[in-house]
């Protein structure tokens, strides 16, 4: 059944709903699942909806590249809902049924070999198919407030700085300006990190290091992906 209208807040909540254990809208790596659902929407979600938000920034982070993502593109209506969930949720269940297709009770020789031979088959597949697995890294996304000195200070400016820096397992998002008052706007920007390769003590101790720009700097969120 889908989503439905993924610009109305219906929808954004079923989206929401739905990443609340999943990384991504189908399997476990970026796909045109990801493409579609991600092209239907009008801009980020809100804070409220942290799936979803958590999911947006990090294909968000990917830019132009995720039309290259691997898949073919289907129908918005066919992704998400209960239909996305049913063949997961069978596909156990379909293994099991595959051991109840093998007369356990046969004691014919022949029939015995075939048995052996059968599972020993299925042994292999499963090995394979795990091996083929991807790894997953563990990523979070984390949403930056960055406060200039005054209304006088070029928010532009500090925007090309705060990308400019850069390291490996480090990926900007978007960003956008949030009015502070008496004329001052804070710039609040996304990022995408590996865990394992980038911490909040690096982003913060890089970006206050443009001290003719930036005032502080605040972690508004922070969530694993």
């Amino acid at each position: 059944m889908g989503f439905g209208d993924l610009k109305s807040k219906a929808g954004q909540e079923a989206l929401n709903n739905y990443l609340a254990d999943r990384s991504y809208i189908e399997g476990y790596t970026p796909s045109q699942g990801d493409n579609v659902v991600f092209s239907a929407l009008s801009g980020a979600p809100g804070a409220g909806l942290p799936h979803a938000l958590r999911w947006y920034s990090h294909i968000a982070s990917y830019g132009n590249d995720r039309n290259s993502f691997p898949g073919q593109k289907k129908d918005l209506s066919t992704y998400g809902g209960a239909g996305a969930g049913s063949a997961a949720a069978k596909k156990p269940a379909d293994d099991d049924d595959d051991d109840d297709d093998i007369d356990m009770f046969g004691s014919d020789d022949e029939a015995d070999a075939a048995l052996e031979a059968e599972k020993k088959k299925r042994v292999a597949e499963y090995a394979a198919r795990k091996a083929k697995k991807p790894v997953l890294i563990a990523k979070s996304n984390i949403i930056l407030e960055v406060k200039p000195w005054d209304d006088e200070t070029d928010m532009k400016d500090l925007e090309k700085q705060v990308r400019t820096v850069a390291t490996d397992g480090l990926k900007w998002g978007s960003s956008k300006l949030v009015p502070v008052g008496y004329g001052i706007n804070k710039l609040q920007i996304m990022c995408v990190v590996e865990d394992d390769k980038v911490g909040t003590d690096f982003l913060e101790e890089s970006i206050t290091a443009f001290e003719d720009f930036v005032q502080s700097v605040d972690i508004v969120a922070f969530n694993k992906i």
